[in-house]
């Protein structure tokens, strides 16, 4: 005797590496991006929201303060919340590269309407610091503003253009990979984000 298994609705695959796979061929109307965003690391894949859906909350990945002497690197991810309507409990959640350090914040979503536009929180370089790059995030929402749960290095850019299109519906992220027992890690240096129709 064998079972079958029929699965209906969107699919989301986890990696080893803590990525959610999702479907990069989404038709996206622009790319949001900020001028601020750190510059180590690699770009990693697109990840878009299942058509329909549009980014209402997000949550990151943040490593809390190494107060005692410890290599900080603050922001290590950022997932987006997928919903067809703001207000919906049921959602896709989708992220592009994440660091290796950190626990996911609770989730955090616009009152009303969808994601539209972000800014980054980012320490420059330190010469002879300990550096960290990208530290915390900000979006606007089609009505309202959310803040993120990151950490206060750094200073804030300025914000992202607003969406053409209905919001937010996907994110490519850029992360730089472990540099061993004797190095600086940042983990997340920068984002761009995409808008849909």
């Amino acid at each position: 005797m064998f079972s079958l298994l029929a699965i209906i609705g969107p699919v989301s695959v986890q990696s080893t590496d803590g990525r959610s796979e999702r479907s990069v061929d989404r038709y996206y109307r622009t790319e949001l991006s900020v001028s601020n965003g750190g510059t180590w690391g690699s770009w990693g894949g697109k990840s878009m929201c299942p058509s329909g859906t549009y980014a209402n909350g997000f949550s990151l990945k943040v490593e809390s303060p190494n107060y005692f002497g410890g290599d900080d690197t603050a922001l290590n991810g950022i997932r987006l919340h997928c919903v067809d309507q703001p207000g919906s409990y049921n959602y896709n959640a989708i992220e592009s590269d994440v660091g290796g350090w950190g626990e996911w914040t609770d989730a955090r979503s616009c009152s009303s309407g969808f994601l539209t536009a972000f800014q980054l929180r980012v320490e420059s370089r330190l010469e002879d610091g300990d550096d960290t790059a990208a530290n915390n995030i900000n979006f606007k929402c089609s009505e309202g503003a959310v803040g993120g749960e990151g950490t206060n290095w750094g200073d804030w850019g300025d914000m992202s253009p607003t969406c053409e299109g209905k919001g937010i519906c996907g994110l490519q992220t850029r992360v730089e990979e472990s540099q061993g027992s004797e190095g600086d890690d940042t983990a997340l240096n920068d984002v761009i984000m995409f808008c849909c129709d």
